[in-house]
């Protein structure tokens, strides 16, 4: 497969917000702590580490209790290794069984290898019916 690298122009940013959508929408986190750096240094909403270990323990806890997740990623803007997103993801929470969407925002720096170096997040939850769901 062909790493999609900087500097980025407005096809390959395309490119990269779209892998990375398909790969979290795997709900694998092997997977995807792969198109992290080694050190990658996360914010997700509240939760700060560092690291492809912490990543993987955090999105196998996310999808434990985000069911039927499904993500669609818009590009916003992009620099020579930069890209930020916007997002809407929907999930059923595992304890509750509420219907949720979510909004946010992420940012994106990437080493010159393509893989995320920072990963900053930040995101609100909407509860939503059954019937009001987008992706399916």
């Amino acid at each position: 497969m062909n790493k999609i690298t900087p500097p980025f122009n407005k096809e390959k940013a395309k490119k990269k917000v779209q892998a990375a959508e398909d790969a979290w929408n795997s709900k694998n986190p092997d997977k995807v702590s792969m198109a992290y750096s080694i050190d990658s240094k996360w914010r997700n909403r509240e939760h700060f580490f560092t690291g492809r270990k912490a990543i993987v323990e955090f999105l196998t806890e996310k999808w434990n209790k985000e069911l039927h997740y499904k993500l669609k990623k818009y590009l916003w803007s992009y620099s020579e290794n930069r890209i930020s997103v916007r997002f809407e993801y929907e999930w059923q929470d595992s304890e509750t069984k509420q219907w949720k969407r979510t909004h946010g925002n992420e940012h994106w720096e990437f080493d010159s290898e393509g893989l995320m170096k920072i990963r900053d997040m930040s995101a609100n939850d909407i509860s939503i019916n059954k019937t009001e769901r987008k992706f399916n």
